[in-house]
């Protein structure tokens, strides 16, 4: 019994050439194939960066972050425009929740009416849906800041409010140190730290500003009043700091002028309380008594 004869797969020149080239393609193909995908296998889509070192240092960056400043530099106060737009532009931009609308002189004219103090004091303490001092905290924007705030927006809605008085540099920090080392023992931490805040605002005021305003202001009282005011009282009557009555609160001030009027200027000169004798300034007797009779003004 004979076997069927066996023929080479390889019968030609041609082929032979061929096998050769396949021998060497081949497994080099099959090397570049496993090669990428190795490489495609630790990204997540085509260009990634995801194990780029900015994008690995962003994913593993912890949440809290550190602010460290410095206590003695002196304050760098913001102006009306960067407290408008970080804070107040949420509403008034757009006039959301009735908020009179920025540069909208129409929903302005009336509360411009009403004077820059109460709407400051509408700023600091809240109305409506506007919560106080916009939703912010004394540590966030302090009342001159709020109060830039506010002349900024009125004055670029029809008002012609000046720049508030820029607080003395460095007599806050200091008057807030004194006030915490002076709180009464056993007072708790929060009534120290609003009296801290409350002696803050009212040494940040320019001492000399209230004796170079009499001079100028001292033919009418009225003004010379509003003045002093503006410049010392607003620091804890625009908010009620430490129960001082609110500017244009009449529940507040009722009990004050059940008294003689000479009874609360005596108060106003030689304090009361965490009040200093005249709010902590150097203005004459005159100024002073003209300041209580503006706040008093305002709640008849």
């Amino acid at each position: 019994m004979s076997e069927a004869p066996h023929g080479a797969p390889i019968k030609t020149p041609g082929q032979l050439v061929a096998a050769i080239i396949a021998s060497f393609a081949v497994p080099i193909v099959i090397i570049v194939l496993l090669v990428i995908y190795v490489d495609n296998s630790t990204r997540t889509g085509a260009g990634t960066d995801s194990l780029s070192e900015a994008e690995v240092t962003a994913r593993i960056k912890p949440f809290a972050q550190v602010d460290i400043r410095d206590a003695n530099a002196p304050r760098v106060y913001k102006s009306g425009e960067e407290v408008y737009k970080a804070v107040c532009s949420a509403c008034h931009a757009s006039g959301a929740a009735g908020a009179p609308k920025f540069t909208n002189t129409a929903d302005w004219a009336p509360r411009i009416a009403q004077g820059f103090d109460t709407l400051l004091h509408t700023a600091l303490s809240g109305k409506g849906a506007m919560p106080p001092r916009g939703g912010t905290s004394p540590d966030d924007y302090s009342d001159f800041e709020i109060a830039r705030a506010v002349a900024y927006m009125a004055n670029n809605s029809g008002g012609s409010f000046p720049e508030p008085a820029q607080p003395a540099v460095g007599a806050a920090a200091a008057a807030a140190s004194g006030a915490a080392a002076a709180a009464p023992a056993g007072a708790s931490d929060a009534g120290a730290a609003q009296a801290a805040a409350a002696m803050a605002a009212m040494a940040s005021v320019p001492q000399a500003a209230a004796p170079a305003a009499v001079g100028a202001q001292s033919a009418d009282a009225s003004q010379a009043g509003k003045a002093l005011y503006q410049q010392v009282c607003q620091a804890c009557h625009a908010a009620g700091v430490l129960n001082a009555p609110k500017f244009g609160d009449k529940d507040a001030w009722a009990p004050r002028l059940k008294e003689p009027m000479d009874t609360v200027y005596n108060y106003a000169l030689h304090g009361k309380g965490a009040m200093p004798p005249k709010g902590g300034s150097t203005a004459s007797d005159a100024d002073v008594k003209a300041a209580v009779d503006y706040m008093v003004s305002a709640v008849k």
